[in-house]
């Protein structure tokens, strides 16, 4: 049997989720589908970006460094893996959004590439988000929710950056409604730090990937990321 093309993927995508704003009674327009192109090469992007995709997500900085000064389209790149402080510079350079800013320290970092000159003066700030860490496991990385006020408090006031919202990767499960409950915190904790004024009115919450974005856009995701469901299975 035939693979399915690239584009018939990313239909396919987006029929998903228009129907699931549909049935949560949500404009379709208010979620952004960033694709995951990372192990993808450039042409890939490039492909992707034909076919109408605006927003690309990369995990490495190292991989973004060499794949997206080459692209021949215009793209937005995401930083949604993990960025550590030394490589801070890179990124400031590299991403206009970054979504995986687990730490005051490091969105102290990034405000003070901006003040460098790393990204153009005059240019829009980054676009950051707070990574949430809800289920305390050791493998991944976030902000703890207890810390959240404050450090929501503390990233808001650097210079360069503009915090819009929050980003979640909770725990693993193949069954949709088992990550349910996670969507759900993440959209109160939005809400709630909306209502004290330490986020904006209308927070961005980034959660959901191939196999739970309908779950995540039924408890409020405006951004999504897939990766699998447009460009296929990675290569072993």
């Amino acid at each position: 049997m035939n693979q399915p093309s690239l584009a018939e993927r990313i239909a396919a995508v987006r029929d998903r989720i228009s129907e699931s704003c549909r049935r949560a009674g949500r404009a379709e327009g208010r979620v952004r589908l960033v694709a995951v192109s990372k192990t993808r090469p450039a042409a890939d992007i490039e492909a992707a970006a034909a076919l109408g995709l605006t927003d690309f997500g990369e995990n490495r900085i190292q991989e973004a460094a060499a794949k997206l000064p080459r692209l021949r389209t215009s793209i937005t790149p995401h930083l949604i893996g993990h960025l550590q402080r030394n490589k801070a510079r890179q990124a400031a350079g590299l991403f206009p959004v970054i979504q995986s800013v687990d730490s005051v320290a490091l969105a102290t970092r990034l405000s003070a590439m901006v003040s460098q000159g790393v990204v153009p003066p005059g240019g829009p700030p980054i676009r950051v988000l707070a990574q949430v860490d809800l289920a305390g496991e050791a493998s991944k990385f976030g902000i703890p929710e207890a810390d959240l006020p404050r450090a929501l408090e503390e990233i808001s006031g650097l210079s360069g950056l503009r915090l819009s919202g929050l980003m979640l990767m909770p725990p693993f499960d193949p069954d949709p409604e088992a990550v349910r409950p996670w969507f759900v915190r993440l959209r109160e904790l939005g809400r709630r730090f909306a209502e004290g004024g330490l986020l904006p009115r209308d927070p961005d919450l980034s959660m959901g990937m191939s196999h739970d974005f309908e779950v995540a856009i039924a408890e409020g995701a405006t951004t999504i990321r897939v990766g699998t469901a447009i460009f296929g299975p990675r290569p072993a």
